[in-house]
């Protein structure tokens, strides 16, 4: 047997540990626990560049009388191109479980795998700049800030965020905020010697937080101290297909363990970035 090879359905000895799914193996657990991907447009392409096209300016339109002719204007466009960056994951794991056929085995494999690709996924979304990914929220241009006071104790912010995208035609559909913000958010009361929360609830989603009645979402990605406002239609996540599993049986020989890569390409694209709502709190 080769010492590097590509997982397949007739792979010896290995075959049992990982499916021939891939989606539901990796691709499915990341989406699913990357934050990034719940709240922004999910596009799956085959290509290795995907093109999104931006309207600086929309043409313009105007009232008409019966018989006259319509004046012709012309809109602004542009275009950005993403090339979707590989983000991988590394578990090793005994040769036992390896072969180990039972669908638990599976699911051990892939959880850690999807677990430490959903979390660089978020890291680079949330982020500035990372070395070989891609460029995430903190390093776009032209998204729009609002800043909040020294410390969070109204949900006044949030209204203002709401407005601000508005005025671009914009609707936000998620916020999310780090976990340390997310809590004091959560802690907040209507009034003074209240004991009901600030923030709303969804009573059909026990655990689900509101803001304005905007879903709150949590991620320890998040700088400290920002909250962001996302309409999902304005931000993509782009995942090209053809996610890549390979196991290597040889790296751990002297300790019988196996070693399993899992590879996707993901990137992003922020077509209408001064929708974006960046809300944080002013320094001391």
């Amino acid at each position: 047997m080769p010492t590097n090879n590509t997982l397949l359905t007739t792979t010896d000895d290995v075959s049992g540990f990982l499916p021939p799914e891939y989606g539901n193996l990796i691709v499915q657990p990341v989406q699913t626990g990357a934050v990034a991907y719940q709240v922004a447009e999910n596009i799956s392409t085959g290509s290795s560049e995907f093109h999104v096209p931006i309207v600086g300016k929309d043409a313009g339109a105007g009232w008409v009388a019966e018989g006259e002719e319509i004046a012709v204007t012309e809109g602004k466009y542009g275009e950005a191109t993403v090339i979707p960056k590989k983000v991988a994951g590394l578990s090793v794991i005994s040769r036992e479980l390896a072969n180990d056929s039972s669908p638990a085995a599976s699911k051990i494999v892939g959880d850690g795998l999807a677990r430490s690709i959903a979390r660089q996924v978020d890291i680079a979304f949330f982020g500035s700049t990372t070395v070989n990914g891609p460029i995430g929220l903190e390093g776009v241009p032209g998204i729009n800030e609002v800043e909040a006071p020294t410390a969070w104790t109204n949900l006044d912010p949030f209204a203002e965020a709401i407005a601000e995208a508005e005025q671009e035609g914009a609707v936000i559909t998620s916020f999310v905020a780090n976990p340390e913000d997310a809590k004091v958010l959560a802690t907040l009361k209507d009034q003074a010697d209240s004991n009901r929360p600030l923030l709303g609830v969804d009573p059909t989603k026990a655990t689900q937080r509101l803001l304005q009645g905007v879903p709150l979402l949590v991620s320890p990605a998040v700088t400290p101290g920002t909250v962001w406002g996302i309409p999902r239609d304005r931000v993509l996540v782009i995942t090209r297909e053809g996610t890549e599993i390979a196991v290597d049986e040889s790296v751990f020989f002297t300790s019988d363990r196996v070693a399993v890569r899992a590879i996707m390409r993901v990137g992003f694209a922020y077509p209408h970035a001064e929708a974006v709502q960046k809300i944080t709190l002013a320094s001391e």
